[in-house]
């Protein structure tokens, strides 16, 4: 059977051509639409591919300046913003958070910690209240629900994935101590000086660079039905309260939100930057943004557990550290378990490895059923690593 040309550009280093074949492969033999994938070694990009198509009626070419929604890779970005601002002695992750937000002491969260928010520890996951996506777009009523709330469970014994409320909560503290939302915050320290294409939301005048999302037309298997069907109360309210999908993350009104948990869009080179900052320690190509010690604390494991959010789409123990994920004995990051890194809804992913200075990013339109380590993302980190 003839497979259709999957039209890959851009350039691969010869150590490499392992990532670039898996990439085409992708298209070939996992449903890939469009996408694209970028690798840094030691702040240098060696990988820079891109192909597909930017829309489902495929009228549009995938190009290398092409934009898409990450979903959740958006988090490594957003968490770079609170390292930044505790590497300059602003911001004590070991402090409680209502030191910088007053309010958030309601409901028994007076003890509740900066790292809690972090880590997905704060038992915040989701709004117990209904709340519609016009409520989430409404960043003082989104904190002030949040700040007002009771936990599901006791903060800091356990990890709860928070999936849309995680970018309000480290945000808001973002905004309480630098006076900036982390969009702002995060252009003005990070991407602007440096020269990165990531931004949470998309400014209007990008409009036409960006990726259409397309739903996934494989239903979840029925192992993960079952799993979705057992879901705590607090997962539910992680995971869709307020619903989303492909539909709301194409409105203008989405592009124009600040969702930073959720709606940061980018090339893949940008992803690769922003996570290569972690991969060099602090710093990408010849320009420091943080200091050796303040970048190695992304990757303080919180504790090993079963994710009271997501624990049911694993057969292991997760742990995440202060901001992202550690690859541990699942190998999501690669072998190396100590590498860190996010996976978007869908698929996307950044990945970032002090140990071999690697950093990855990997952005596509085409939405998988699988709730992490899609086999496009796998396929691409295993390719990766096998180079080395």
């Amino acid at each position: 059977m003839s497979h259709p040309e999957p039209h890959v550009q851009g350039h691969c280093d010869a150590r490499f051509t392992a990532v670039r074949a898996a990439f085409e492969e992708n298209f070939h033999d996992r449903g890939e639409l469009g996408a694209a994938v970028a690798v840094t070694l030691d702040g240098e990009t060696v990988v820079d591919l891109w192909g597909g198509w930017a829309d489902a009626a495929r009228t549009h070419r995938w190009e290398r300046e092409t934009l898409v929604n990450v979903w959740s890779t958006s988090k490594g970005p957003t968490s770079l913003c609170a390292h930044i601002l505790a590497d300059r002695g602003l911001l004590d992750f070991d402090a409680p958070v209502a030191a910088y937000w007053p309010e958030f002491a309601a409901a028994g969260k007076e003890t509740v910690l900066v790292r809690h928010l972090l880590s997905h520890r704060a038992g915040l996951a989701g709004l117990r209240e209904p709340h519609t996506l016009a409520q989430l777009f409404d960043w003082e009523l989104t904190v002030a629900r949040l700040a007002a709330q009771e936990p599901w469970w006791e903060p800091g014994t356990r990890s709860g994935y928070h999936a849309l409320t995680f970018g309000h909560l480290v945000g808001e503290v973002v905004r309480r101590v630098s006076g900036l939302l982390p969009g702002a915050f995060l252009e003005r320290e990070v991407t602007g000086p440096l020269g990165i294409d990531f931004t949470i939301g998309l400014p209007e005048k990008e409009a036409d660079r960006a990726a259409e999302l397309v739903r996934s037309s494989a239903a979840p298997s029925s192992e993960q039905a079952a799993a979705f069907a057992r879901l705590a109360p607090a997962a539910v309210a992680a995971l869709a309260n307020p619903p989303l999908g492909a539909a709301e993350a194409n409105s203008p009104v989405w592009r124009a939100a600040e969702v930073p948990a959720a709606n940061g869009h980018g090339t893949a080179r940008a992803v690769a930057a922003l996570y290569g900052i972690f991969a060099g320690r602090g710093s990408f190509g010849s320009r420091r943004v943080l200091s050796p010690e303040a970048a190695e604390r992304v990757r303080e494991g919180q504790g090993a557990c079963r994710d009271v959010v997501l624990g049911a789409g694993f057969e292991h123990e997760t742990e995440i550290g202060l901001g992202l994920w550690l690859s541990g004995p699942g190998g999501s990051y690669g072998p190396n378990p100590r590498a860190v890194g996010h996976d978007g809804f869908g698929g996307s992913c950044g990945l970032a490895d002090p140990e071999t200075g690697l950093s990855l990013g990997y952005v596509m339109n085409r939405m998988g059923p699988h709730i992490a380590d899609d086999p496009r993302k796998m396929a691409l980190v295993d390719a990766l690593y096998s180079a080395l």
